[in-house]
């Protein structure tokens, strides 16, 4: 049985914003498939700031995502694949959230949200790469119609990132 997805709402980063996913993203075992420990302040400034800077031009960004109280739990979005190897040129769908949110449907409500914006903003469609171990982010990706398309050798892990994609069809 299919339970109803929770409310959840998104918003542009604020500079605020950094400062709560530095804490929602404290847990080591939240950065397993990121680094493996949490990022320094910094990181989260930037990666805010960037953001603003993405939905400015693009119209979507990675989204800071609040729960039905307001409280920041994690991000969920698109934004342009920035490395040189992989899916270069694509838009990349992801999220993190934080631990204690787990597994109550945040993630897939904020991720159809999301496709439903970059799919407004005319994106022809989205990628996620996901690490192979991540089960819960590939069940993300499978539940949002997602399918497993090509294997990228990594720069620096010695393992393949898994790219899923998902075309929109603009024609509905």
């Amino acid at each position: 049985m299919n339970r109803p997805l929770p409310a959840v709402r998104l918003r542009v980063p604020t500079h605020e914003d950094a400062v709560a996913w530095h804490r929602v993203f404290g847990d080591p075992e939240v950065m397993e498939f990121y680094g493996g420990r949490p990022a320094a302040l910094s990181v989260y400034e930037e990666l805010t700031a960037r953001q603003r800077r993405h939905d400015a031009v693009h119209g979507f960004c990675l989204w800071t995502m609040l729960d039905a109280s307001d409280e920041v739990i994690g991000f969920t979005g698109a934004q342009p694949w920035r490395p040189d190897w992989g899916p270069v040129g694509e838009t990349e769908i992801g999220w993190r959230l934080g631990r204690a949110h787990w597994g109550k449907g945040y993630v897939t409500a904020a991720a159809l949200e999301t496709l439903r914006r970059v799919r407004r903003a005319g994106t022809p469609g989205v990628v996620a790469m996901v690490r192979p171990g991540n089960a819960r982010s590939i069940a993300v990706a499978r539940r949002l119609g997602m399918e497993p398309a090509e294997t990228y050798e990594h720069p620096t892990l010695n393992e393949p990132a898994l790219c899923f994609r998902l075309a929109f069809d603009h024609a509905e």
